[in-house]
C-alpha cells in the first residue's frame, strides 16, 4: 500500500523540481493509505485505506493509534 508522502526539494532546486513537487502526482489504482481530517465531526485525524478505483474503504483508524503502530 502506498501513501502520498512527498520529499520536498531543496530551496535552491530548479523550477522543474518545484513544478513536479507542487503539481504532479501519481494516480495509482488500488489500495491507498490516506489521512483525513474529520472537520465537521470529532475534528480528529484518521488514517483510511481506500481503493482508488472503487472508493471502497477497507479500514480506518485514529491517526494517533496509527503512529503508535508504525513506531513498533
Amino acid at each position: 500500500m502506498k501513501g502520498a508522502a512527498l520529499t520536498r526539494p531543496a530551496p535552491d532546486a530548479g523550477t522543474d523540481a518545484w513544478i513536479d513537487y507542487v503539481y504532479l502526482r501519481d494516480n495509482p489504482r488500488g489500495a491507498y493509505k490516506e489521512y483525513w481530517h474529520h472537520t465537521s465531526g470529532c475534528r480528529r485525524w484518521l488514517v483510511v485505506s481506500r481503493d482508488t478505483a472503487t472508493h471502497e474503504i477497507s479500514w480506518s483508524r485514529d491517526a494517533v493509534l496509527d503512529l503508535s503502530v508504525e513506531a513498533l
